[in-house]
């Protein structure tokens, strides 16, 4: 048994893993806004209610910048005051087990890859689609991390007046007055201008999957993230972008699909630990 612990911007989740199974699962609110030793005890505390004897290591998935072999995390954009912390050497003097970290998309391709969409394929990209926009890549069966486990933060890409992570993720809810969650509730009893909404940002995650087929060709692409329960809205304006792509060849190859595994992330984290 292991624990898969996967932190961004919004929640800590955290569980007990064995296999591609999930107990014991928590999900709290990231103490975003308050200074790191905040949020470090704040995880200590949730750890501290799943662990047992059993435990033989951790798996951690942050957003932002990792160094893995050090389990340092060096910064979140979207955690406050976030920055340099050892977390691995502070969990393993605190629970005694090996601690492995990485950044949580690269979790998402890692759990993809070996227990959800992606077990077909040797090369694929995870796209996350949240407060951020990232993406894990897996080349060969193995994780491409790039010098600082930074390669996939693919939101921060420049694409129109600002970046993909401003069209694609929450922020495009945000600047238009609400939240991906309230516009998907709103957009299943039928309001048009969530409809509307949905499918403007299914054009921009069109652009952003041909910029993945430019720079990767990988064999898929898997979506996933808070706002991947607005598929049935944006996946029309999505293909219809996705199809001006030039190479028809490559759109012919490619798989793209939606991520069907709950917990995958975690899952993934929890597989870090070797």
């Amino acid at each position: 048994m292991r624990i898969g612990v996967e932190m961004d911007g919004s929640y800590l989740r955290l569980a007990i893993v064995d296999g591609g199974l999930v107990y014991r699962k928590i999900v709290v609110p990231t103490k975003a806004s308050e200074p790191k030793e905040v949020i470090i005890a704040h995880m200590i505390e949730m750890i501290k209610q799943i662990f047992n004897s059993n435990i033989r290591g951790i798996g951690i998935g942050l957003s932002g910048i990792v160094n893995k072999d050090e389990g340092f995390s060096k910064k979140s954009i979207n955690i406050s005051h976030w920055e340099d912390v050892p977390i691995k050497d502070i969990l393993e003097k605190e629970f005694n087990v090996p601690v492995f970290v990485n950044n949580d998309c690269n979790c998402f391709a890692f759990g993809e890859r070996y227990y959800g969409q992606g077990t077909m394929y040797k090369d694929i990209v995870s796209l996350t689609l949240s407060l951020g926009v990232g993406a894990g890549v897996i080349i060969n069966n193995e994780l491409y991390y790039g010098n600082s486990a930074g390669a996939g933060e693919i939101g921060f890409l420049s694409y129109l007046d600002a970046n993909y992570e401003y069209y694609c993720g929450q922020r495009f809810f945000i600047r238009n007055n609400t939240t991906g969650q309230e516009a998907y509730s709103l957009a299943m009893q039928g309001d048009t201008r969530m409809i509307a909404l949905w499918k403007e940002i299914g054009g921009h995650i069109g652009n952003l999957i041909n910029t993945v087929l430019f720079t990767y060709d990988p064999q898929a692409i898997i979506l996933g993230g808070d706002l991947a329960v607005g598929y049935e809205f944006f996946k029309e304006s999505m293909y219809n972008n996705i199809a001006q792509f030039p190479f028809k060849d490559t759109l012919a190859r490619v798989k793209i699909t939606l991520s069907q595994k709950e917990d995958v992330t975690l899952i993934g984290a929890a597989s870090l630990v070797v």
